[in-house]
Formats: structure tokens, C-alpha cells, sequence
């Protein structure tokens, strides 16, 4: 098992060190986008700084070794985020623990950016024609706890994105672990996740061929195929720290922060709390910032409430998040879950 331990611990800083070889170099690069949007009202509501507190389900977005901490047979999680520009992002996810065997985790996100028209050179003003852009990400999790304080998570996501006549697929891998108990301090824990590692995704489709005629030849005019440029996935390591006190049986508080280092922007720092009454209602907070490039980063507070009833082995959980954004309406997070 020591073994074990230490081989995941070196992977888990050789991935990391694949990322942060790339920062600097490849700022505003990176596509895919809709990988690094959230999803889990109480990590967003927390300034998404809960990568080493983070348990069952809703664990799937920021680190998928939490969702080996879910304490049910099964959890059922639907959000919405009303996102910016008008954008919504709809999520999906189970989770079955297998006992013995690890939780097997399934997601679903999917962005509905609406209708855009269709304009050329020659109609600015659009052709009556119009197209919907479709972004989903599918994922499969599986998530083990090795020891009483070690866990582990593996997700592999599908990619797909479709604008009019042209698609690209491909596939990101997260890998995150959390240790509890670091450095014998009870309620301490640490955590670490690299998200969105894969290949270079590339569009393609009947949309990229463009009628040309060379001049002097006297042929019709053809279909040349435009080559698209391949682009990399937006890939980063986080590294976390949670503390739990122990205050009483009625109440409880959680503080969490996170140091993010990305290959396509500057590094990010997040912080965040949790205050619970009787693990029915709590209260969350946090901030974010990116000192690299604070003009242009547009999150900073958030904030947001959580409400948990439980009777017997049925849970419902309704969970709330607000992000502010910079020149844009802020993002109101609303999610269910139910347990089993």
C-alpha cells in the first residue's frame, strides 16, 4: 500500500509538472473552453476553493478522488448556471458506490447558447439563415479510497463542439488526490488535481471548403479544403489545503484555498468558507484572484446557501451559489441532489 501511495503521489507531480512546463508560453491558446466552466453550487458559492474538501458527487468537477467520500449507496445531482452572455449550462451526474470496489460516477454538460445568424461579406446584415452552436462534455469517473486517509479519482471526458458546418471531438483526463490528516492534525487535508489533459482537438467538416478559381486557367471553379489549426486543451494543476475545527455537535466551519497554475492564463488563487447549523443549512463565501493579470480576470466574490434534509436513507440536497463577473450580469448557480 506505502508503495502504491508514493507511485500515485509521483504521478500526480509528474502530470503536474507537464502543465506548469507550458505556462507562460501558451496564454489565450488553448480552446475547449466549456472544460473550465464550473459546476457544484458549493464549490462555486466557496470561490471554487474546495479541490481538497470536496465529497460525493458534486466532488466530479473539482477533484473526482472526493466522490470516493460519498456516504450513500447513490447520488442523483441536476444544475443549472445561468452563465455569461445569455449562455445557460445544464449538468447531469450519478454516482454508485460499489463497496469494495470504488464509486463509478457518469456527467453531462451541456452548454445552450441559443440561436446566432448568419452573416457573410456580402449580407453583413445576415442571410435569414441561422445556426445553434452545440458544447458537450460527457465524462466516466472512478474514484477510490485507498486508506482511511487517502483518496483517489480518475475522469475521462468526452469533447464535443459543433458550430454550423464544422465539429471537433476529443478527450481530457482529470487525476486528483486528497490526504486527510496531513501531518497528524485532525480536520487538516490536502489535495491535488490535474485537470484536462489530452490531445489536441481539430475542426473539421464541410463548412471548411471555400469555392476559388485560379486566374488564367481556364477551368470552372473548384472546392478547396481550408486546413484548420489544431489547438490544445486549457490544462491545469491545483494544489489545495482544508481545515475542519472542531466546534460542537451543532455547528461546523470549513476553510479551504487553492493555488492554480494554468498553461493558457496566469495563476489564480481561490479561498472560501463554510459555516453549517446542524448539517441542515449552511452558509458560503469565498473570493478569487489572478494577480498575473488582474485587469483582465472578471471573477472575484462569491457566495451562496445550501440546505440538506435527510430521513432515513433519503437525502434531498438544494444547493445555491452567486459568482460576481466584471462586466457582466453575474452567474446564479441553482442545483438538486438526491441521495439514496
Amino acid at each position: 500500500m506505502k508503495k502504491l501511495i508514493s507511485i500515485t503521489l509521483a504521478f500526480v507531480l509528474l502530470l503536474a509538472f507537464s502543465v506548469y512546463a507550458g505556462g507562460g508560453k501558451k496564454t489565450g491558446t488553448s480552446g475547449a473552453a466549456e472544460l473550465l466552466i464550473p459546476v457544484g453550487p458549493r464549490g462555486i458559492a466557496m470561490g471554487e476553493a474546495n479541490v481538497s474538501v470536496s465529497t460525493g458527487i458534486e466532488a466530479l468537477f473539482w477533484n473526482p478522488a472526493g466522490v470516493a467520500k460519498m456516504e450513500r449507496s447513490a447520488d442523483l445531482l441536476f444544475s443549472h448556471m445561468s452563465y455569461i452572455a445569455d449562455i445557460g449550462v445544464e449538468y447531469g451526474a450519478l454516482a454508485a458506490n460499489f463497496e469494495g470496489f470504488g464509486v463509478v460516477s457518469f456527467s453531462l454538460k451541456a452548454l445552450s447558447i441559443g440561436d446566432i445568424q448568419v452573416t457573410t461579406t456580402s449580407n453583413p446584415d445576415g442571410t435569414g439563415e441561422s445556426f445553434s452552436p452545440t458544447m458537450i462534455v460527457a465524462g466516466i469517473s472512478y474514484s477510490r479510497q485507498l486508506t482511511d486517509a487517502i483518496a483517489v479519482g480518475l475522469t475521462t471526458n468526452f469533447i464535443s463542439e459543433r458550430m454550423a458546418d464544422v465539429s471537433s471531438s476529443g478527450f481530457a483526463f482529470d487525476f486528483g488526490v486528497i490526504y486527510d490528516g496531513l501531518a497528524s492534525v485532525e480536520g487538516l487535508s490536502l489535495g491535488f488535481v490535474v485537470k484536462n489533459l489530452g490531445p489536441s482537438m481539430k475542426f473539421d467538416g464541410p463548412g471548411l471548403y471555400q469555392q476559388g478559381q485560379l486566374s488564367g486557367l481556364k477551368r470552372p471553379p473548384n472546392l478547396y479544403k481550408i486546413d484548420s489549426a489544431p489547438f490544445e486543451l486549457p490544462s491545469n494543476f491545483q494544489i489545495a489545503l482544508g481545515y475542519k475545527p472542531v466546534i460542537d455537535e451543532m455547528n461546523s466551519l470549513q476553510l479551504a484555498g487553492v493555488y492554480q497554475n494554468n498553461n493558457f492564463s496566469g495563476d489564480e488563487y481561490k479561498f472560501g468558507a463554510e459555516y453549517g447549523y446542524n448539517n441542515v443549512f449552511f452558509v458560503r463565501a469565498g473570493y478569487q484572484i489572478a494577480p498575473q493579470i488582474s485587469d483582465d480576470y472578471i471573477y472575484g466574490f462569491t457566495a451562496g446557501l445550501g440546505l440538506n434534509y435527510e430521513v432515513e436513507n433519503f437525502a434531498i440536497i438544494i444547493d445555491y451559489a452567486y459568482r460576481d463577473v466584471k462586466y457582466f450580469d453575474g452567474n446564479h448557480v441553482i442545483a438538486l441532489t438526491l441521495g439514496f
